[in-house]
């Protein structure tokens, strides 16, 4: 059993290279995206929390029967600044959470594991990264909870790079495999990662 930490989705964004599709509802596993997501989430034990543009969102209704808490982020389009401002606010005191990119769709239940073991193994670090297997920094990311006050004060679309970038020394890299880096963003990008699997 791991020591708590919650575990943040950001799924926020607008899908804005999808040619009108949704990339969080497209079918993964057999359920949206989105829905994956949580589950391989919630089959660590742990708390999930998911940003989302609006409580009736469509996303909202493919996970709205899941265990999970929905976190509105009304001005999602300032970028993943805003997702990440009200995701942490949201999140219950701990001494850790996971922050997870919802379109990154090959992370598995058994790579967020990986990291929450790293946690444990590492605890001198303040940052426990997923990488590739050749350290190519990338996701799901822990943070701990006393970096938690520096993602009030995030702006623009770049993430919670700056504050990954003032911790350089007490980044942990975990290497999970290439699902760190695989975002897939356009119906190319979709339709070759169909073919591969």
């Amino acid at each position: 059993m791991h020591a708590c930490c919650p575990i943040l989705i950001l799924a926020a964004g607008k899908s804005t290279r999808m040619g009108g599709r949704d990339k969080l509802l497209e079918t993964v596993e057999g359920h949206t995206l989105i829905r994956t997501q949580v589950l391989r989430a919630l089959a660590t034990g742990q708390q999930v929390f998911v940003t989302l543009p609006a409580l009736d969102h469509p996303r909202a209704q493919a996970i709205g029967d899941l265990n999970v808490h929905i976190v509105a982020v009304p001005n999602a389009a300032e970028g993943m600044s805003a997702s990440l401002r009200a995701g942490v606010a949201a999140l219950p005191d701990a001494d850790a959470f996971m922050v997870v990119l919802a379109d990154l769709a090959d992370i598995q239940t058994q790579d967020m594991d990986a990291l929450l073991r790293a946690r444990s193994g590492h605890p001198d670090a303040l940052i426990w990264r997923g990488a590739t297997q050749t350290n190519k920094p990338g996701h799901p990311i822990i943070f701990n909870g006393s970096l938690r006050p520096q993602f009030a004060l995030l702006t623009g679309d770049t993430g919670a790079a700056q504050i990954v970038a003032a911790h350089g020394d007490r980044v942990h890299l975990v290497p999970i495999g290439d699902q760190a880096l695989l975002d897939l963003d356009t119906p190319a990008d979709w339709a070759s990662w169909r073919a591969s699997q």
